[in-house]
């Protein structure tokens, strides 16, 4: 299993840039804990979002971060409330992995995350990762324009 490492995929020839689409359940989480993700653990801060994707997986999402990224998907719903979200359309890079892999979801360490040959390393922005697997990425990211 290769460890990344200092990854940038700014100047990576195999990344690409991309959108996710997706409407998502939201939880806020009462107090720390941790949540198992498919790639790894996630920990998290009262306050922090627990989401659940439209194909039942589950991720930990900083509350800093979800205000910035994600709106509610209806009218009824509050931000901040818990319930039916979407993502702001944002581009990120993306690389898809040809083997097994681990990385840190931050450069400041944290938890670390697991891919195997397929599936895909995020960077959501310098230092801030994650790991998508190959048959999620097809259902919600599109290539950016």
């Amino acid at each position: 299993m290769t460890e990344l490492r200092n990854l940038d995929l700014r100047d990576d020839p195999h990344a690409r840039r991309v959108v996710k689409d997706e409407t998502v359940s939201v939880e806020f989480a009462a107090a720390e804990g941790q949540l198992m993700s498919l790639e790894g653990p996630n920990r998290y801060a009262r306050g922090d979002a627990l989401i659940t994707g439209s194909s039942g997986e589950r991720w930990v999402v900083s509350r800093d971060r979800f205000d910035a990224r994600y709106l509610p998907a209806a009218t009824a719903v509050a931000h901040g409330e818990p319930g039916a979200y979407r993502n702001r359309p944002a581009v990120v890079l993306a690389r898809q992995m040809n083997e097994a892999f681990s990385l840190a979801r931050s450069v400041e360490g944290g938890d670390v995350l697991h891919g195997a040959a397929g599936d895909w390393v995020m960077q959501y922005a310098p230092g801030d990762y994650g790991v998508v697997q190959a048959a999620r990425f097809a259902k919600v990211y599109r290539l950016a324009d």
